[in-house]
């Protein structure tokens, strides 16, 4: 054999063997950091929806992508260590199934590592991004709008209940979404002849001094304002208020579902369902910075009949018309 086939022969066979070791190696499966603010129990829906859209991508968990859960179970100052216990796993992003605060303490956590919202009120105006056309930095997916919609959600109670002239507001004003909200009503209140009674919770032992001030103050419904502490622990605020009768107005159907008399908003599951679109995108090369901050296309008002006739409650033709579900 001549010199130049040994070297024709030996170079094929190099070849060869530098592919077939590229085959051999395995490819590496994304691994995505999941920061819930909610309680596992109370985010069931949505993390199926956000499943559910991965599946339709083509994704699935323990295949082909890894998905590490972190749920923070309402308490605000568990954020920043579930947030740094996803990067220290060093996730190629991290899904924020939360509000604003929440976002913030992912964004504050990592500079480099691509953020995915799943609501929040201005992302903006809280300094997530810069824009919602061009967010800038490392973050962007959905905003919620729920605090924008507050206005609306009093104004739909007072429909609901023509001769209500106070209501408690529950909120939590430790949560920017929360007390943005709080501003909205109090704007909106005036004009619909109403007074508000401001019932403040910031840990789960505020839930009691809350529901006895909003009898105190002879307030005849409850308008419930988001915030992971208060979704978390929607199901007290529920007994509560069947007990006691008072009509509720909540910011998304989950709530309506455990037992709430109403709720007006964005659909949640879409937008975590919506969510998996950016993950795909990310994980396929683009940048948060070039992809745009959505809003929700799809606003529901939901009503629960069997509530609405456990606490001695008949919805107004006008209202259940207009009602996008019914719960009976």
């Amino acid at each position: 054999m001549s010199r130049k086939m040994i070297v024709f022969v030996l170079s094929i066979v190099i070849l060869a063997s530098s592919h077939l070791a590229t085959a051999q190696q395995p490819k590496k499966v994304p691994r995505i950091g999941f920061l819930s603010g909610f309680s596992s129990s109370s985010d069931r829906k949505r993390v199926e929806a956000f499943r559910e859209g991965l599946r339709e991508l083509g994704y699935v968990e323990g295949q082909n992508v890894f998905v590490e859960y972190r749920y923070a179970g309402g308490k605000a100052d568990e954020y920043p260590k579930l947030a740094a216990e996803l990067v220290s796993f060093k996730v190629d992003l991290i899904v924020v199934g939360g509000g604003t605060g929440l976002a913030r303490a992912a964004k504050e956590t990592t500079k480099t590592i691509p953020i995915v919202m799943t609501g929040g009120s201005d992302p903006v105006g809280a300094g997530l991004v810069a824009s919602l056309a061009r967010p800038g930095g490392n973050i962007t997916g959905l905003t919620a709008i729920a605090a924008e919609l507050a206005g609306k959600r009093l104004e739909l109670l007072k429909e609901t209940l023509p001769k209500l002239t106070r209501v408690g507001v529950l909120w939590n004003p430790t949560d920017q979404g929360s007390a943005q909200g709080l501003k909205e009503i109090e704007i909106a209140a005036p004009t619909l002849g109403l007074e508000i009674q401001s019932l403040q919770v910031r840990s789960p032992n505020n839930f009691e001094s809350a529901f006895k001030a909003a009898l105190a103050g002879q307030a005849r419904a409850l308008q419930v304002l988001g915030s992971g502490l208060i979704t978390s622990h929607r199901n007290r605020i529920v007994e509560f208020a069947t007990k006691n009768r008072l009509p509720t107005m909540f910011v998304d159907a989950a709530h309506v579902e455990a037992g709430g008399l109403m709720s007006y908003g964005p659909n949640a599951p879409d937008l975590y369902r919506r969510a998996a679109t950016y993950v795909d995108k990310i994980l396929k090369g683009a940048k948060p910075a070039d992809l745009p901050v959505e809003q929700p296309t799809k606003f529901e008002l939901v009503i629960n009949l069997k509530t609405a006739k456990q606490i001695g409650l008949t919805i107004p033709p006008n209202v259940l018309a207009r009602a996008d579900r019914v719960i009976k």
